[in-house]
C-alpha cells in the first residue's frame, strides 16, 4: 500500500468513526452540533465540496419572503423538493409550495407558500449532492428500514438593520413536521447573537450552540426535540448583516 493510500484509508476510516458517534449522539439526545473542521471531514468523504464558493455565492441571489404574518422583511429564500434514495440518490422534484400545518407553525403555517426555486445550478451542484448524500447516510442508519425522503432545502438570509433585528425562527421554538433536519452555515456577516437552543418535548432546554463558522451544522431528531435560534443584530449598523444557512428537512416515504 502507498503512503498516499495509506493516509486515504486513514481519514476514510476517521470519517467513519466521526459518523458513528454523530449517529449515537442523535439516537441518544435528540440533536448534535458539529463544528465545521469535523463537517468538512464527512462532507470530504462523501466527494467533497469542489463548488463551494459558488454555492455560497448564491445566497446573494435570494429573493425575498413576503409571507411573514408578522410583516417582517427581514427574510430571503428559495426552495425546492428533491427525492433522497437511501444510497443518497437524489432526484429533484417538480417545484412545489411549502407547506406546515398550523400545529408545526404557528405563525405562518396552514397555507401553501410558493418561494423561488434553488435554481439549475445550484439544485445539481456537487456540494449540494454530497450534503444530501452524507445525511441520507446519517439519517439513514438512524431509520434504516427507510427505503426514501422526501426531502426540502431552504436557502435562508436573515437581514439585521439598525434597529431592526432578524429572526431566524419568528415562530419561536418549534418543530417542523418532519424526521430529521440539518441546518448548516453558510456564512455569517457583521452580526451578533443567532444562538440556538434545543429543547425536549417538556420544553425543558437541553443545550445551546450558535453557528458561527461556514459549515457548522447541526442535526436534529424533529420528532424528539424543539428547536429556535435568538434573533440576529448589526455589529456596525452602518454595514450590510446577514446570516445565511441551508435547511435540509427530511421526512420518511412510505415504501
Amino acid at each position: 500500500m502507498s503512503s498516499t493510500t495509506a493516509i486515504q484509508a486513514i481519514g476514510e476510516a476517521s470519517a467513519q468513526g466521526r459518523q458513528a458517534i454523530l449517529c449515537r449522539d442523535i439516537a441518544r439526545q435528540g440533536y448534535r452540533f458539529m463544528a465545521a473542521a469535523a463537517m468538512r471531514e464527512l462532507l470530504d468523504s462523501c466527494v467533497g465540496l469542489p463548488d463551494w464558493r459558488p454555492f455560497a455565492a448564491s445566497w446573494d441571489e435570494l429573493h425575498l419572503d413576503r409571507h411573514m404574518a408578522d410583516g417582517g422583511r427581514y427574510r430571503r429564500r428559495r426552495h425546492a423538493v428533491f427525492t433522497v434514495a437511501a444510497d443518497g440518490r437524489a432526484a429533484r422534484q417538480p417545484h412545489q409550495p411549502h407547506y406546515q400545518e398550523l400545529a408545526y407553525n404557528p405563525l405562518n403555517g396552514g397555507v401553501p407558500r410558493w418561494f423561488e426555486p434553488v435554481t439549475v445550478d445550484i439544485g445539481a451542484s456537487a456540494v449540494l449532492g454530497t450534503i444530501l448524500r452524507l445525511c441520507a447516510q446519517v439519517f439513514g442508519a438512524l431509520a434504516p428500514a427507510v427505503p426514501s425522503w422526501r426531502t426540502e432545502l431552504h436557502q435562508f438570509r436573515i437581514e439585521a438593520h439598525a434597529g431592526v433585528s432578524g429572526l431566524p425562527t419568528p415562530e419561536g421554538p418549534h418543530r417542523d413536521g418532519v424526521d430529521y433536519v440539518l441546518v448548516l452555515l453558510v456564512a455569517r456577516h457583521n452580526i451578533e447573537q443567532g444562538t440556538t437552543t434545543v429543547y425536549g418535548l417538556d420544553r425543558a432546554a437541553l443545550g445551546s450552540f450558535t453557528l458561527t463558522a461556514p459549515l457548522d451544522a447541526a442535526f436534529v431528531d424533529d420528532a424528539r426535540v424543539y428547536h429556535g435560534v435568538t434573533p440576529v443584530q448589526p455589529l456596525e449598523p452602518s454595514r450590510p448583516a446577514y446570516r445565511d444557512v441551508l435547511v435540509a428537512t427530511f421526512k420518511a416515504m412510505p415504501a
